[in-house]
């Protein structure tokens, strides 16, 4: 995606020529014409992806160490405009964000990861969890269940700040 994203915008730092191309990959009339921007947006995380919170400061230290921080900027503004793009369009009013696999490519690429090896890795780190979600539909007459978490701890009152005891 970003390969045909640099040969398709002239200058990454514009961010209106950015915004342009962005609109057209959504708008399903430029890349493979999904209307996707790969990397953007998750079935459950909204605010942010945790695993790509913690790729994305790997990927700012390996983008100094090899001196791609231009490059890693592109992706900075990719990021924030194609959210911007993606919601205007679809008119979404819950917020989006990059998720793991957004910085992913960048990262196997700078760790000079052949290309041909993104798919089988991006597999490989998620067998394990699609085996799991099998399972469960298989035990769940072809559901699968997201879980949500019951507190059980004890609950404690809260105390403003000017009204706690510190002894």
């Amino acid at each position: 995606m970003f390969q045909d994203l640099k040969e398709n915008v002239a200058d990454w730092h514009d961010e209106a020529q950015l915004r342009a191309y962005l609109t057209k990959v959504v708008t399903k009339q430029a890349f493979d014409k999904t209307g996707l921007v790969y990397g953007i947006g998750h079935a459950v995380y909204t605010l942010s992806d945790p695993r790509q919170v913690i790729l994305r400061d790997y990927a700012i230290r390996l983008a100094e160490e090899k001196g791609r921080t231009d490059e890693l900027n592109l992706y900075f503004n990719v990021e924030r405009i194609a959210k911007e793009v993606i919601a205007e369009h679809r008119h979404l009013f819950k917020p989006l964000c990059a998720n793991v696999d957004f910085y992913s490519g960048f990262v196997y690429d700078m760790l000079g990861i052949p290309e041909e090896l993104y798919t089988p890795i991006f597999a490989i780190s998620r067998i394990s969890g699609w085996c799991a979600h099998r399972l469960e539909e298989i035990i769940n007459n072809g559901k699968i269940i997201r879980p949500a978490y019951k507190y059980v701890g004890t609950h404690k009152d809260y105390y403003y700040l000017p009204d706690r005891n510190w002894d």
